[in-house]
């Protein structure tokens, strides 16, 4: 409806956030303002302003947070209002107690003289701003139609900087307003008037952009070429070893991304800070070019000594390891505490890459000094928005590999790892097994464990995508068909062998480098059977590959000790909600027992049954702290068995 001027701005918000060249990863801001009624039946002046935390893309009507106007617009009158006192200020202006904490820009949205304000950090505009002439080519491009504020702070600052721009400047002809270094405001009567402004005003930019910066290098040659997994592993750990946890990196070697790191003034370039200050938490002030990860923790230790004077509290540094590296070899490697935080990085960066071409056409691309820069990563209100996130689960930053990943106890124990924080790459022989899961933290690729050359691309893959492994779970196997042995059919054991033992074998030699670069230790977990220490008629081939299986992780156990490689087993029994067991078969081999089958499924010393999920659980436990200081180990899940006790 034309009355519901939220649920427009909504609208309009979401339009704004879905076009990753305007808004990327939480950024930009809105908000409009309109005549509320409190309970007591009075008319209330509010402010709706996007609240902190919230993504534009997806933002609902619950993410604005209203203000009382009136109290916004007396905030702005303060002689100094330092950020912990401003936020607490908007807190206390809220009419609802249970709205999001407001943009820490709201000062300038009830400052602007109009109904519907939109915000973005627009490629575009930051370009032309980025420049040693910035201001005179924003004037260029739009003349008098934008008020031009010189770089501030968000904050208090930033509202009272914007208060003297537009005293100067603003007329009947102003619809918007570019922030240097920051982006690009517009307004209007209505969210459709702004948004409407917004796209004309970053359309001339674009147009302008066209003509006069035409990058010197297209992006038309070939992607880069493939480099050995242990090498990103061997630098995923030093990247580990400097953030003081574990840390996933990607790599990015398209052939955008070669052109890039191609140019012979690489580390000039990227050298010079990112496009806006907010990016500086995700990417930190620079990338690291090359792969000395010493040198880059020695020079952001030296940053941090020459600007943590500028606080006037004690700072706490940082981690100092890289959150984007440019090589020429490896291309681009983008890291987080998890790989969507990498994704981010990556999302960010390649942005950048863009702009600094542009920037340079134009010129030369220059970011704010550093000491501004600093001032934004170290600023309380953007730490906040880290903290906001939460502690990380346990098994944040590592690397997990599960076979058999599509069903049963293999796809359990993948839902396990992932729920528990872990990235996880999912080998399968079904197809299934790359839809198994949906998220950056997962990787599914349909392969054959009996395929040397399928299991190594797999591996090549997941180590592209997460840098490196530290827990492998070994799921995958077979339960031939029952037969006593002298009427074996060696078709069926040598399958048997190849599949439970001999591909398992061969994955292990090719994970152990990986594995050896683990940043907290590798982890293996084989799920054997109880059939190994109670092996039962007819099952000749299944008991005695799965016996073999334990035996090899018994020697792995042995030999990668040093490594500080854990292997341990589990052997689980009557497992009954896999794909081995169809309810025709569970009601024969209950009647055969003369049990129900829910007794037949309870058949054991706890009278328990044991689900895919209790296998994984005690997967799970084998690869986290418990276990820190166990190798070898062989654990039934079994509820219980008097031929195993």
């Amino acid at each position: 409806a034309d009355d519901d001027v939220l649920g427009q701005c909504v609208y309009g918000s979401r339009l704004l956030g879905g076009a990753p060249d305007l808004v990327l990863h939480g950024g930009g801001n809105t908000s409009v303002k309109t005549t509320t009624t409190d309970v007591l039946g009075a008319p209330v002046d509010t402010l709706y302003v996007k609240g902190s935390g919230w993504d534009l893309a997806t933002i609902e009507a619950a993410g604005f947070a209203p203000l009382r106007l009136s109290r916004m617009r007396e905030l702005i009158g303060a002689t100094e209002l330092r950020d912990t006192q401003m936020m607490n200020e908007f807190r206390c202006a809220l009419l609802d107690s249970g709205a999001p904490n407001p943009s820490v820009e709201s000062l300038v949205h009830a400052f602007l003289p109009h109904v519907a304000v939109q915000h973005s950090h627009a490629d575009a505009i930051v370009t032309l701003t980025n420049l040693a002439d910035g201001p005179e080519r924003v004037r260029e491009v739009f003349g008098d139609a934008v008020v031009v504020v010189p770089y501030t702070m968000p904050g208090f600052d930033l509202v009272q900087a914007v208060s003297a721009a537009w005293s100067a400047q603003a007329g009947t002809q102003t619809v918007g307003m570019v922030l240097l270094g920051h982006g690009l405001f517009t307004f209007g009567d209505t969210t459709r008037q702004a948004y409407a402004r917004h796209i004309d005003l970053i359309t001339r930019a674009e147009e302008y952009l066209a003509v006069h910066a035409t990058p010197r290098r297209a992006a038309t040659g070939p992607g880069l070429p493939d480099v050995a997994p242990v090498e990103l592993a061997r630098l995923r750990a030093a990247i580990s070893a400097a953030a003081g946890a574990p840390m996933i990196v990607s790599r990015h070697a398209d052939e955008r991304v070669a052109a890039f790191v191609s140019r012979d003034d690489l580390a000039a370039v990227s050298g010079r800070g990112p496009a806006t200050p907010d990016h500086i938490i995700r990417t930190k002030l620079r990338p690291m070019v090359g792969t000395d990860v010493n040198e880059y923790v020695r020079d952001y230790r030296a940053y941090f000594d020459r600007n943590a004077g500028r606080s006037a509290d004690p700072l706490t540094m940082l981690d100092p390891a890289p959150r984007v590296v440019l090589d020429p070899a490896l291309g681009m490697l983008t890291v987080g505490q998890r790989a969507k935080d990498a994704d981010i990085a990556e999302d960010i960066y390649r942005h950048t890459m863009d702009i600094i071409d542009r920037g340079e056409a134009l010129g030369g691309y220059r970011a704010l000094p550093e000491a501004d820069l600093f001032d934004v990563e170290y600023w309380d209100l953007e730490q906040a928005k880290l903290r906001r996130g939460g502690k990380a689960p346990a098994l944040a930053g590592q690397v997990a590999l599960v076979t058999g990943a599509a069903s049963g106890i293999g796809r359990a124990c993948a839902k396990a790892l992932l729920a528990a924080g872990a990235s996880v790459v999912g080998l399968d022989l079904s197809a299934e097994i790359a839809a198994t899961f949906a998220g950056s933290e997962y990787l599914g690729i349909p392969t054959d464990v009996t395929d040397a050359d399928a299991v190594d691309r797999a591996l090549r893959a997941g180590v592209e995508r997460f840098g490196g492994l530290d827990i492998l779970v070994v799921s995958a196997g077979i339960f031939p068909e029952s037969e006593p042995i002298a009427r074996l059919h060696m078709g069926q054991w040598r399958r048997a062998m190849a599949v439970n033992v001999d591909a398992v074998a061969a994955l292990l030699q090719a994970c152990h480098p990986l594995l050896a670069l683990a940043p907290a230790g590798g982890s293996v977990v084989l799920i054997a059977s109880k059939n190994v220490p109670a092996p039962g008629p007819g099952a000749a081939s299944y008991s005695a590959s799965k016996a073999a299986l334990t035996q090899l992780g018994r020697v792995a156990a042995l030999e990668w000790a040093g490594d500080g490689i854990r292997v341990n087993m589990v052997h689980p029994d009557a497992v009954f909600d896999t794909a081995l067991w169809t309810p025709e078969l569970l009601a024969q081999r209950a009647a055969k027992y003369g049990l129900s089958v829910e007794d037949y499924k309870r058949r054991n010393l706890l009278r328990r049954e044991v689900s895919s999920d209790v296998v994984a659980s005690m997967t799970l436990a084998m690869c986290q702290g418990a276990f820190s200081c166990t190798t070898g180990a062989q654990v039934p899940v079994d509820g219980g068995n008097d031929r195993v006790v």
